[in-house]
């Protein structure tokens, strides 16, 4: 990002921004907040971005069976159905999700001094995926004058009376890292409106 901006830019670009990054859910009373671990969430032995300076981690029970909250979470193409702001999501691939597979996706962005565009480009690319335990995938959320690496983990976990979902992610660029605390919150809305809506989807269904 060029010149300065207002801390009140900052935080409308980061608003943004922070709807991009895999992640994008209603933003909602976050589920079940976790305490913070020292050891990041795998997937293959693989985490997220450990020199990244916006992330947050969160967890939550669902009240499902386990194949419900993993067929919802991987039929990327049908997001847009229980998730209020994801407004397109199509594969770049044909089967089910695995590493390797690729997928892109839009979410509305708001009125932004750093950008005439109107919709965040998001295009994610699974790394690794172990079938009803975990997926991590990472990519680059794009919009003019806006621009986010994301890394993002899922973990699924069967428990008495459904699964614990963890997740944690990592956000890099130029415009979050320029407001470290403002972009880990919005971070943290994202994240806690996925998984809020992650399970009402799949208690529903139950």
């Amino acid at each position: 990002m060029s010149g300065i901006r207002s801390t009140r830019a900052v935080r409308t670009a980061l608003s943004a921004a922070a709807l991009a990054a895999a992640l994008l859910g209603t933003v909602a009373a976050p589920a079940q907040a976790a305490s913070h671990s020292p050891a990041p969430l795998t997937c293959g032995g693989q985490g997220v971005d450990p020199a990244a300076q916006i992330r947050y981690r969160t967890e939550a029970v669902i009240h499902a069976p386990l194949s419900t909250v993993w067929r919802l979470q991987t039929d990327v193409a049908r997001w847009p159905s229980w998730q209020a702001t994801v407004a397109s999501a199509e594969r770049l691939d044909d089967g089910p999700l695995r590493a390797g597979s690729a997928f892109h996706w839009t979410t509305p962005l708001p009125p932004n001094p750093a950008t005439t565009a109107t919709s965040l480009d998001i295009t994610s690319t699974v790394q690794q995926l172990k079938p009803g335990s975990c997926i991590r995938w990472t990519g680059p959320a794009e919009a003019e004058g806006l621009h986010i690496d994301g890394v993002h983990v899922w973990t699924f976990t069967p428990v008495p009376g459904g699964v614990l979902v963890r997740t944690e992610e990592t956000h890099r660029g130029p415009q979050v890292d320029a407001d470290v605390p403002a972009a880990t919150a919005i971070l943290r809305q994202g994240l806690d409106g996925w998984l809020h809506d992650l399970k009402a989807a799949a208690e529903d269904c139950g």
